[in-house]
């Protein structure tokens, strides 16, 4: 596994149940700014030792094919969906 896979595996694993970020936010913490689609293929390719559950779209989308999987973990947190996506808190949301 490359460096930043192994990097974005440890963001992955540190986050806390109930909490939610992107592919992108991944990447940035992973310190590839930009990389979310290997954040992706990392997910893709490695679910089952990560909660991949975790990790949206930065639209709040669920992963396309495993929505119901995706919304009934994440529920079973807390999160709660609307329309089937995650509400995401933007920058301007923040106090």
């Amino acid at each position: 596994m490359s460096e930043f896979s192994e990097r974005a595996a440890a963001v992955i694993r540190g986050l806390r149940p109930g909490e939610v970020v992107t592919y992108g936010e991944v990447a940035a913490d992973a310190g590839r700014p930009g990389a979310a689609r290997a954040v992706g293929h990392l997910l893709a390719t490695r679910p089952e030792d990560l909660p991949w559950w975790r990790v949206v779209a930065a639209s709040g989308r669920l992963v396309p094919g495993h929505e119901a999987e995706h919304a009934r973990r994440l529920e079973a947190e807390g999160v709660q969906l609307h329309g089937g996506r995650v509400r995401l808190r933007g920058p301007s949301s923040n106090p």
